[in-house]
């Protein structure tokens, strides 16, 4: 309850005890075994931080945080209660508060959602459950996406952003050091897991502003945001994952302010324990660095949870007020809890800190805060207010109603995919296909082409051979022709000098027979005439001419 500019939360004895809004950013904690009345505590504080105009963050686990859009009901046993606290002097009234209701899986609230890239590599690990070397790798796919400029927003960008490094494994080996299939694998075989889970609902856009959070309505009043967180519990690493990604989201978005008057927003982690378990020792430092170092931007964060021992002690420390609901102390290690959380406060002199811890009722709390100096007070035994709005879950048509009536209903309540890595390297493998296909045919062409040039050279070839042959037998044919033609001159020559020699011959022989006859037929005359009278001149002629024809023609044979 919000009264005299201060947060009202309880009463010890007749004394008011307050929460100074200035030294809410200052973080504090709220805790209690199951049904000791961590629930009343947590939502009388929202209350009151909205009716001072601080917006409000819940993380409602178990469904009964709804009813903060509700004014709460007069039953007898909230008559008891204002009439004991007295609060009806103090301008107490049942009111509802301005909620938005949100849920990762889109169901029971507008869509929550956030991008890859604004998850960061370090907390999605944390998700998938990946080991060192997985979580090194992950790290060297963001560096890709980010040299290459590829938006990396939801589950299949990832996974199209690992089998894209997978298949070209060789090339980024070489600037990013070595990437093992086998990891990618791994973290692939995580990512199918995750959206199986309905992880790929968280991932995606229109990814939350979370400046849409920072705001109050037209009465002034903070504007209160509601994740349901009933699904989402189920999975504890990603409902504990997403809790850190608001408070870094915070972080790095909120610029600094320094000491304010009250706080831009405070977050209520419902189930804190979550945050730590499991978390390696570089999350939680990152978890302690923002924890201490978010104050300076604005922002106040209470841990609901158990068990303090459930917050590590580098966070514990960092809480001022602190709200300690009963603790049972059955077993020797639930009293060591019991005794170390009683530590945590400065003792009252008034009580025994330990067996008061262990024997407070439902609605009673140890309270601690710190004052307008930031020192913590000496704790008090208090009784809790009870709050102004409904207590409990709410109708579903009610829900709906709400959610619709939202102004930021149209903003968020459409999925948005726009262009970012998997259809960049969609098209880049269509590219790269129809690149294949005509390199292929290109090469295709180019080999037929080559085909056919060896053939028409092939075929020149056997052509050219063909008519060299031609030619060599046309001018073997004519070779032979002239040859003929030369041994038929030849011949034809050759007998025409026979011919002249047989006419030379004959004529000779003609002559010689002649001229032999008439020498012999002188000399016989002569040779008979010296023989021997008329007989003997016939007898020499004869005789004289056959010697004569023997001789010349024996001349004419020699020559």
């Amino acid at each position: 309850m919000y009264n005299d500019s201060k947060i009202w939360i309880a009463k010890s004895g007749d004394e008011k005890v307050f929460v100074s809004p200035k030294m809410a950013c200052r973080h504090g904690m709220i805790a209690g075994a199951t049904g000791t009345g961590k629930t009343v505590t947590l939502k009388v504080l929202a209350e009151s931080f909205s009716e001072c105009g601080v917006p409000v963050f819940l993380a409602d686990v178990k469904g009964d945080l709804a009813g903060m859009c509700n004014p709460g009901l007069e039953t007898e046993d909230m008559k008891g209660r204002i009439e004991r606290f007295g609060l009806a002097e103090e301008g107490f009234k049942f009111q509802s508060y301005p909620t938005t209701f949100w849920d990762v899986y889109g169901e029971k609230g507008l869509p929550l959602r956030t991008t890859i890239s604004e998850m960061g590599p370090l907390l999605l690990a944390r998700i998938l459950g990946l080991n060192e070397v997985q979580s090194d790798i992950l790290t060297v796919i963001f560096k890709i996406a980010d040299d290459n400029g590829l938006l990396l927003i939801d589950t299949k960008d990832l996974r199209s952003m690992l089998t894209f490094v997978g298949e070209n494994a060789s090339d980024f080996s070489l600037t990013y050091g070595n990437i093992t299939k086998q990891s990618l694998g791994s973290i692939i075989r995580a990512v199918i897991a995750l959206e199986s889970e309905g992880g790929d609902l968280f991932f995606g856009e229109p990814a939350l502003n979370i400046r849409d959070w920072i705001g109050c309505d037209f009465t002034g009043k903070g504007n209160i945001q509601v994740l349901d967180c009933q699904k989402l519990i189920n999975n504890p690493t990603m409902y504990s994952t997403f809790l850190l990604w608001m408070l870094s989201e915070l972080y790095e978005t909120l610029p600094e302010a320094g000491d304010l008057e009250k706080p831009r927003i405070v977050f209520f982690f419902d189930e804190a324990h979550m945050l730590f378990d499991s978390a390696s020792k570089v999350l939680l430092d990152k978890i302690e660095q923002i924890v201490k170092l978010i104050r300076s931007k604005g922002v106040g964060i209470f841990f609901i949870t158990q068990n303090p021992k459930d917050i590590p002690n580098g966070v514990l420390s960092q809480l001022g007020t602190k709200i300690q609901h009963a603790l049972r102390a059955y077993t020797p290690t639930e009293l060591k809890d019991a005794k170390a959380a009683c530590m945590s406060f400065r003792e009252n002199p008034e009580f025994d800190t330990f067996e008061t811890l262990t024997s407070l009722g439902i609605g009673e709390a140890l309270v601690s805060v710190l004052d307008e100096q930031a020192v913590p007070t000496i704790v008090k035994k208090c009784n809790i207010l009870p709050p102004s709005s409904q207590m409990g879950a709410i109708d579903d048509n009610v829900r709906d109603s709400s959610i619709k009536a939202n102004m930021l209903y149209v903003k968020y309540i459409e999925t948005v995919d726009r262009d970012s890595a998997y259809e960049f390297l969609q098209r880049k493998a269509i590219t790269d296909e129809e690149a294949r296909v005509k390199a292929a045919e290109e090469a295709a062409a180019e080999k037929q082409r080559l085909k056919e040039e060896a053939e028409a050279q092939k075929a020149a070839e056997k052509a050219a051979i063909a008519e060299q042959k031609a030619l060599e037998k046309q001018a073997l044919a004519e070779q032979k022709a002239a040859e003929k033609a030369a041994l038929a001159e030849q011949k034809a020559a050759q007998k025409k000098i026979d011919d002249r020699n047989k006419a030379i011959k004959s004529a000779s022989k003609s002559v010689a027979s002649s001229v032999t006859g008439t020498v012999g037929r002188e000399a016989g005359k002569a040779l008979g005439g010296a023989v021997g009278g008329k007989f003997g001149k016939t007898l020499g002629g004869n005789v004289g001419a056959s010697l004569g024809r023997g001789v010349i023609g024996t001349l004419f044979k020699l020559k």
